[in-house]
């Protein structure tokens, strides 16, 4: 049980830097834009950054569950 959650922390985090990297990607590229639109000009890029990064922390979270699943289902 100890190493799930171990596993569960782990991909988590992996998820929160997957997270912010795409978000910040994506803030990037926005700017960068010949004609940025209104609403890339008038988001908040560090709540950006936020929104990606707790959207990855429930991916990975997530994730980490459904492989564990998987892993004791298969056993049967």
């Amino acid at each position: 049980m100890n190493r799930f959650w171990i596993f569960v922390l782990s991909c988590s985090a992996a998820g929160v830097l997957l997270g912010a990297a795409s978000s910040q990607a994506e803030i990037n590229q926005c700017f960068s834009a010949v004609q940025p639109s209104n609403e890339c000009l008038t988001q908040d890029p560090i709540l950006k950054t936020v929104e990606g990064m707790s959207v990855g922390l429930l991916a990975g979270a997530g994730a980490a569950v459904g492989v564990t699943w998987q892993m004791f289902s298969t056993k049967e």
